[in-house]
């Protein structure tokens, strides 16, 4: 059931999102200091490319950078993409058939709004 809903989720909206999240990451990358977010972008991508059968847990050896990154991830973009994941999963949870599509934005918004010190794990 996880591969039909992620090729669904491909061909209506992953794909787009995953390409907006390295282009991101190319550009974070290309400024030395945003390294960080380039690498958290490029791993949001890949969730954001396939999310069904994967969850995202805290790390534990996550420390004070990931939290001033995180601070700083929110205030230049991070809340614009909750939002922007919140409204998509409402507006996909209209119809029967978007209610699963919708969960996965909704399932996306914590990596989205604190992509530090996360980490995209298998669902066992």
């Amino acid at each position: 059931m996880n591969a039909i809903l992620n090729v669904i989720w491909l061909v209506l909206c992953g794909i787009w999102m995953a390409i907006g999240y390295v282009v991101a990451g190319i550009i974070c990358c290309v400024l030395i200091i945003t390294i960080p977010f380039g690498l958290a972008s490029f791993r949001i991508a890949g969730f954001a490319l396939w999310p069904f059968g994967r969850r995202v847990v805290d790390r534990r050896d996550a420390g004070v950078f990931s939290l001033i990154g995180n601070i700083i991830w929110i205030i230049f973009g991070g809340l614009w993409l909750a939002i922007g994941h919140i409204v998509t999963g409402c507006l996909l949870c209209i119809t029967i058939i978007g209610i699963p599509l919708g969960l996965a934005n909704f399932k996306m918004v914590p990596v989205s709004l604190i992509p530090l010190g996360r980490e995209i794990v298998p669902v066992p």
